[in-house]
């Protein structure tokens, strides 16, 4: 298997089957990766992981994963390191992927204490692309863009594999066409990873979406009362809300900007008496 993706460096697609889709409770139970290097060709990794807790008969009638599929897997703490070091050095891309496995396995590091840093990875939603030019799910994208049936959908690998056909698809089919991304800018379609992570990137501080970024460059929260508030204003007459977030079921990832912004502000002397 080959790709025609213009790259600088490898471009790791990755799809998790879980206990379920709440990003703080729920555990990865299987993942596929396969990393598109720069010469074109790729490399696949699968590793079933052992969740640690009872798989939900609703999630195992979508993934066809029961509990005693996974009852000998290693848990995700004893391969976590070995997943780390295979996507080192790579940018990140999947379908859905922003909004649910890049957070989903960015907690699953921080559980198991190993070091993944987000900072210089590119993230591209092949989801994003294809809703933005074509409104539709996997296997539509794989059935429009491929012109093939989507065999064993829902399994970490048949999808994985779907993303990866449907992004070099999508690169083919849209390139010189003009799409307008969520911010209203528009871009040129090219074989390129920065355009492409620019059209799918989000505006989210932490991966679940609990904190963005609003027009004027500001961190905000984005739920419950504090909707739409600066963050630091809310740090500042409700100093409690932070213990409360640390204290309740949010994200580690959460918690860790969240944190990340409140020392920030303290060191620029913002919320002391």
């Amino acid at each position: 298997m080959t790709h025609q993706l213009v790259l600088k460096k490898p471009l790791a697609f990755f799809d998790l089957e879980t206990t379920g889709i709440n990003v703080a409770k729920d555990r990865i139970i299987d993942i596929c990766i396969i990393k598109a290097l720069p010469n074109g060709d790729v490399v696949t990794k699968n590793q079933r992981v052992n969740p640690g807790m009872p798989i939900p008969l609703e999630s195992s009638m979508i993934h066809g994963i029961y509990d005693d599929d996974v009852k000998d897997a290693p848990p995700f703490k004893s391969v976590a390191r070995t997943l780390a070091q295979f996507m080192d050095g790579c940018d990140l891309a999947g379908f859905n992927s922003n909004r649910f496995d890049v957070p989903v396995l960015v907690e699953e590091f921080l559980r198991a204490n190993v070091e993944f840093e987000m900072k210089n990875r590119r993230m591209i939603d092949a989801q994003r692309i294809f809703h933005l030019m074509e409104p539709r799910n996997l296997s539509a994208a794989y059935r429009f863009y491929c012109d093939k049936e989507l065999v064993g959908a829902h399994g970490a690998e048949a999808d994985t594999i779907a993303s990866l056909e449907v992004l070099n698809a999508q690169v083919q089919r849209y390139m010189g066409m003009v799409a307008k991304a969520d911010s209203g800018q528009e871009v040129v379609f090219e074989n390129d990873v920065d355009m492409l992570h620019s059209l799918t990137a989000n505006k989210n501080v932490d991966l679940a979406g609990r904190i963005i970024i609003n027009e004027k460059g500001e961190e905000v929260f984005n739920f419950g009362k504090h909707k739409g508030l600066l963050v630091l204003d809310v740090l500042k007459k409700e100093p409690s809300f932070y213990d409360w977030i640390l204290k309740g079921e949010f994200p580690l990832d959460t918690k860790r900007r969240l944190t990340e912004i409140r020392l920030r502000a303290l060191s620029n002397g913002i919320g002391k008496k």
